[in-house]
């Protein structure tokens, strides 16, 4: 039964995932598991156990083996609470048998309630009381050895938190009771005296001003320690982005005030005064093209970067500068101040121009960024030969939350954003719109080590108040291409002029799946070397929301080589409904994950 393109192509890219989602085949066990009905629990002594690629040589290797293998069981059982468990090792018939280990893991030992004891004075009645709490061992709870550490930890941890920031583990007493099946912990805590906190120590031969490290400080002279305040100045001059390395820790006691405050120490290393970073890419449908930055790091002092960019392609040439101030004048807030001369030359018009601009992001959390500023071009495009003069002036409301594991290539979490661009033009047209774009992206990991992961994909754009022509071309929504469905042409999805040329929309719906596997080998290049299989959809439209059903779609499959803090990434895609004239493939060539 013959079957149609696209038919065809899904089968195809569903064999690519199968093929990167395929594991490799799995050792022997070492030794067989019987009497262990606790899932969990048998896994847990299988991975102690662990494989290997051959069956034993002679009885001998045999016995080895399973004298080996009953210790690592013991030592699992014991840790998991199952103290009065046994294990016989038993060994097959043969010259070379198999090894079984028959285990009766008997009743799990269960805790009763920690016991806190204080080495020297006690902290705090609150600052106790929480500590208790912190410990987490359940009274009737499994009586695991981990639980036991993890619980000593906490306890520490929650000292901390409460500003004993000396606060010291002395050896712990267990006792096991085999009468009573129960794990009965008493942890002894030196918590030493509450600290209250002084100025900042700077350590650095760089020109960063002290004056504004100490207007990043999240407390104010004698505030009680608090670890997660001493995490977030650290935070905040590493986001800054002009440091090589940054330490800020709470300084030893004999650096004491005589009034008992303790000074913060903030150690920091300049990244070079001066960088310049080179970069390339290149796609069949845009052609190759270069790029220069020069960057001057903290020039006044205070966490600062200037920057000149420079980028000559097939289709864009542009030359930008920019001035960024982080933490300006409230913690976690950037200023930027940039202006740029540009030129795009594309299927779909031309446009030369100035701009300047001038941004405010803010950062809530870690990862969660709001972004308002206002932008002022000068410009003039030009459409089917026809030149037209614009002045725009485009305010910005942009957030960004960023739940991913890595900026570059991540593996799981989720990432959403939007942004709503006002414009009022003025000029050959006056008109007054609003551009607005929204994109998810998601990442599932298929293993712990997220060496094969699910990425998608999802963009809507909507430009609201405006019709066409008046929109600018330059302002319009199209597909295809890089970032986009990458089995087309740039720009070339979407409804077209008189000449054929992409006109652009007002709407816009985009997104792409791939399964990606990073490194098909264990060490070496094939580590380091991974695959991706990938479709991509999309469509513009001429109305103020895109008509799903005008979805094109192209399939495809990449490399990506593992640079350590990001992958290269080639890929090639084919369209399934192209049409006369269009390329039968696109190839890209660029730096990172396409999402």
């Amino acid at each position: 039964m013959s079957r149609n393109p696209l038919e065809r192509a899904a089968l195809a890219v569903a064999a690519g995932f199968a093929l990167l989602a395929t594991p490799a085949a799995a050792d022997t066990p070492r030794a067989q598991i019987e009497g262990v009905a606790d899932r969990d629990l048998r896994d847990l002594i299988a991975l102690a156990i662990g494989t290997s690629e051959d069956p034993p040589a002679s009885r001998f290797e045999a016995r080895n083996r399973g004298r080996q293998a009953t210790e690592a069981a013991v030592k699992v059982l014991r840790s998991e609470g199952y103290y009065g468990a046994t294990v016989e090792p038993v060994l097959g018939d043969g010259e070379r048998p198999a090894v079984t280990l028959r285990i009766t893991p008997g009743e799990r030992f269960v805790f009763t309630p920690p016991v806190l004891t204080w080495q020297g004075a006690p902290p705090d009645d609150a600052a106790s009381a929480e500590a208790l709490v912190a410990a987490g061992l359940k009274p009737g709870g499994p009586g695991r050895a981990e639980d036991v550490v993890a619980a000593e930890g906490r306890v520490v941890a929650a000292l901390n938190q409460r500003g004993y920031a000396d606060a010291r583990i002395a050896p712990r007493e267990v006792v096991v009771d085999h009468a009573t099946r129960t794990v009965n912990p008493t942890y002894r805590i030196d918590p030493g005296s509450l600290v209250r906190l002084d100025g900042l120590q700077l350590e650095t031969t760089g020109r960063t001003d002290r004056r504004w490290i100490l207007s990043l400080a999240p407390w104010r002279e004698g505030d009680t320690y608090d670890p997660d305040d001493v995490a977030e100045l650290e935070r905040r001059l590493l986001d800054t982005g002009v440091y090589d390395s940054v330490t800020v820790a709470l300084a030893p006691a004999a650096q004491a005030t005589p009034e008992g405050l303790r000074p913060i120490v903030v150690s920091l290393a300049d990244r070079p005064r001066r960088v310049l970073e080179l970069g390339a890419g290149f796609s069949t449908s845009e052609g190759a093209g270069v790029e220069a930055e020069f960057n001057r790091f903290n020039q006044f002092g205070r966490g600062d970067t200037l920057t000149a960019r420079g980028v000559l392609a097939q289709i864009e040439r542009r030359l930008a500068a920019e001035l960024s101030l982080p933490h300006f004048r409230r913690a976690n807030r950037t200023l930027r101040i940039g202006a740029e001369a540009f030129q795009n030359e594309t299927d779909a018009f031309d446009e030369l121009g100035l701009a300047v601009s001038a941004d405010l992001t803010q950062r809530f959390g870690r990862t969660t960024f709001f972004t308002y500023g206002l932008r002022a071009d000068l410009s003039q495009t030009v459409e089917q030969g026809v030149n037209r003069d614009f002045v725009a002036l485009t305010g910005l409301a942009a957030f960004a939350l960023d739940r991913s594991n890595d900026i570059l290539n991540p593996t799981s979490g989720w990432r959403v954003e939007g942004r709503i661009e006002p414009t009022t033009l003025a000029g050959d047209a006056s008109l007054v719109f609003v551009r607005n774009q929204a994109q998810a992206s998601a990442y599932l990991p298929f293993d712990a080590e997220g060496r094969t992961s699910l990425a998608g994909r999802l963009r809507l754009g909507v430009i609201a108040g405006g019709e066409i022509p008046a929109v600018p071309a330059g302002r319009r929504f199209y597909a295809g291409g890089g970032g986009s469905v990458r089995g087309y042409e740039f720009q070339s999805i979407g409804p077209r002029l008189a000449d054929n040329t992409p006109q652009g929309g007002l709407s816009l719906l985009d997104g792409s799946l791939e399964l990606r596997r990073q490194g098909f080998g264990e060490r070496g290049l094939w580590r380091a070397l991974g695959g991706v299989a990938f479709i991509d959809v999309g469509t513009v439209g001429t109305e103020e929301y895109p008509d799903p059903d005008e979805l094109k779609a192209s399939v495809g499959v990449g490399v990506r080589f593992d640079l350590g803090f990001a992958p290269v990434r080639a890929d090639i895609a084919v369209p399934l409904q192209a049409e006369d004239g269009e390329a039968p493939f696109q190839i890209y060539v660029s730096l990172g994950q396409a999402f």
